[in-house]
This record gives structure tokens, sequence and C-alpha cells, in this order.
């Protein structure tokens, strides 16, 4: 089944060494892809990279010419590390320079103890709009269909309140879970196959819980789709068709 007909698609990088050996846990993809759902936009495809030049540069190329829209997160603070305006301007093929209005914005902050490790947050790629950031001040950036975020959650959280506007939306996707207890997924699973044959312009997942202190056990059912109407009788039928087989659901 295809969510895409008409609506934009998108794609997540997140960088950095952090994220790949443990010491910090993502949160923002999941932000980002209830951010888009909103918005009707596809999520398609997220990417994790180390702090690696050529692996950014690589992946950025990538995901930009395959996807309307692309958000990375992590690497445009101020310490050496830092590394993802550099490698945007490289993906992109044009020099990194202080921007006039980032440089303003840092300056009213820091006011003397605006050093050089604290400049490095005024470069943008040649060409690049700034990103509010209403949290530290210290700007993201868009250049083209990239929008560069920071990676501490908080602040690239308020920072998707400036690029909202700047987005093309879709038609959303709506959702409908039938919840089923007491039985696997193997006891539902050729109900909910022959249910996603006979509709493919929906999606259908199951996604199973497993016994917990209370013993119980089961499967959530999620039917996803841009028709209202069509969703609502879909789901009508799949639950009929598991209360022939004895499987009892409650709509979530």
């Amino acid at each position: 089944m295809t969510l895409t007909a008409s609506s934009p698609t998108a794609a997540v990088l997140i960088i950095g060494d952090e994220i790949l050996s443990g010491r910090t846990a993502d949160t923002n993809l999941n932000t980002i892809a209830r951010f888009l759902q909103a918005l009707g936009i596809d999520l398609k495809e997220a990417r994790t990279v180390g702090d690696v030049p050529a692996q950014i540069v690589g992946a950025l190329n990538a995901l930009r010419a395959a996807h309307d829209y692309v958000f990375t997160t992590g690497g445009i603070g101020p310490t050496h590390d830092d590394i993802t305006a550099d490698c945007v301007a490289e993906a992109f093929g044009v020099p990194l320079r202080e921007h006039p209005e980032a440089l303003a914005i840092l300056g009213r902050r820091y006011g003397d103890d605006f050093n050089a490790a604290r400049r490095r947050m005024a470069r943008v790629p040649e060409g690049g709009t700034l990103i509010a950031n209403p949290v530290s001040d210290a700007p993201g950036f868009q250049v083209e269909n990239v929008f560069v975020m920071a990676g501490v959650p908080k602040i690239m959280t308020a920072m998707l309140e400036d690029v909202a506007p700047r987005l093309r939306t879709g038609s959303v996707v709506h959702s409908r879970t039938l919840r089923v207890v007491g039985v696997g997924e193997g006891a539902v699973a050729a109900t909910l196959s022959d249910a996603a044959q006979a509709e493919r312009r929906l999606s259908f997942g199951s996604y199973p819980f497993g016994a917990g202190s209370d013993g119980e056990m089961g499967a959530n059912l999620v039917v996803r789709g841009r028709d209202e109407a069509l969703l609502d009788e879909a789901v009508a039928r799949l639950k009929a068709a598991l209360a022939e087989i004895g499987v009892q659901t409650v709509e979530v």
C-alpha cells in the first residue's frame, strides 16, 4: 500500500558519535515523525551516522536526492567535532561563511563572551537561511530542501515551529487500532493478511505485546490511510472477520 500519493516525502539524518556509542539516546526521530505526520508528510527513511565527514556528505546527498525534505539533527554546536555545517556546505558545493544575522544574534546573547568557538555557530553554507532557535538563540539553517537543526531535543523541537510554515503539506494519515488479547499474532495473521490483500489503499500492521505482570498478551492491529471513510469500512470488516474465528477485539 502506498501512502505517498500527492504527499511530500521526507528523511531524517541523525548525526553524532554519541548516538552510535549509546551514550545518548535519540528521541528526535520520534518527535520529527509525529511532527511530519500531523502535516501529512510521509517520513520514509532515517539514517544515523557518526562524526565522519564522508559519511555525512554521502548520506545527505543520497537523501536529499530521494526525498522532498531532509531533516538533520546534531553537530551544529561550538566544538571541534560539530562538523555538520561544514559537511552540508561540501554536499552542496558552496562556501561556508559567517552569516551576518547569525553573528548579530549570537553577539547579543554572549556579549563579551562571544569567543571564536561560539562564532563557529554563525557559520552557514552560502545561500542558506536561518532557522530560529527560541531556546538558546544559536540558529539552525535551511539550504534548499535540507533543514539543519540542533541535536538537543528541547532546542530541536522548538526549531520545528519555524520550519513548519516552510513545508508543503499533504493529506493527513489517519489510523485505527484494534486490540486483541489472549492470542498471539499467529492466530490472527491470516485474517490480517486477507484484509491487507483486499484493500491495498490502506496499510495494515500488527504490533504484539508480551505477557506482563498481569499475564496479558496479544497484539495491536493498526490500520492506516488517508481516506477516513474507507478506513472505517476496512476496520469494521476486519473486526467482523476476527469475530468469525472467535477473536474478540477492542478498538483503541
